[in-house]
């Protein structure tokens, strides 16, 4: 199912803007009002928890990963409004030769992978163990930088809220849901404030659900949809993940 806005109603009761959903038989979705922007973060997060309050079980309590740097801001919103534990998905998406950017899988910081055998006919094992240590490495050490030496939440069996500040080519973010659901999640929602629709037409085989109140069809890049998009330093992240 994917989740977006149909439509802008302010609420009386809350004062905020309302983004109902609504299910799509095909699961693809254009945003009928591109003119909505969020004012920051903060905003984005308070609108996203109102589109996925409806989908999640009152006996639930999920556990929202915001992927650092910028989504965690959103997801610390997300799981106050719904009640969740807050953590960070510290992954990184393994390269191929030649070209970093385009998703081969990815790999968590316990070491798990998820590769994406569509993508690995014509790379060799060698290069792809090789990238895999590489990223791991970088993995771990963000994960010890924003954690302060704190342990993840464990995934395996939470209903997982996995949560962006948006998405663009969405590649890292479609490695990292199908991780998740490779540790075991009961349930995994990809939750983003701003992507392009064939982006988020891809990324919904990759997640049980997913919440996108704003697509575009003329993206452009997600802080352009933005009135605020500042940089978020590792030290506003691990104050968020502070307990």
């Amino acid at each position: 199912m994917i989740l977006l806005a149909t439509g802008s109603e302010r609420s009386e009761r809350t004062g905020n803007w309302e983004l109902p959903g609504r299910r799509l038989r095909d699961r693809v979705a254009v945003a009928r009002y591109p003119e909505i922007m969020y004012r920051d973060r903060i905003d984005a997060g308070e609108k996203l928890a109102v589109a996925l309050s409806g989908m999640i079980d009152p006996d639930d309590r999920p556990l929202v990963l915001g992927i650092p740097r910028g989504g965690v801001p959103v997801a610390a919103v997300v799981a106050e409004r719904l009640n969740g534990d807050l953590d960070v998905l510290v992954a990184h998406k393994l390269g191929a030769p030649g070209n970093p950017e385009f998703a081969i899988g990815a790999v968590a910081e316990d070491g798990s992978t998820f590769i994406d055998n569509r993508m690995v006919h014509h790379i060799s094992e060698e290069y792809v163990r090789e990238e895999t240590a590489r990223q791991l490495a970088d993995v771990r050490r963000r994960a010890q930088t924003l954690r302060d030496g704190r342990q993840a939440i464990p995934i395996e069996g939470r209903v997982c809220i996995v949560v962006d500040d948006g998405v663009a080519t969405g590649s890292t973010l479609e490695a990292s849901l199908r991780l998740v659901k490779r540790l075991g999640a009961a349930k995994v929602i990809a939750a983003v404030p701003v992507g392009p629709p064939d982006t988020i037409k891809r990324l919904s085989a990759a997640a049980d659900d997913l919440v996108c109140p704003l697509q575009p069809k003329h993206f452009f890049a997600v802080g352009g949809w933005y009135e605020t998009f500042d940089q978020v330093p590792d030290e506003d992240v691990a104050a968020l993940l502070d307990p």
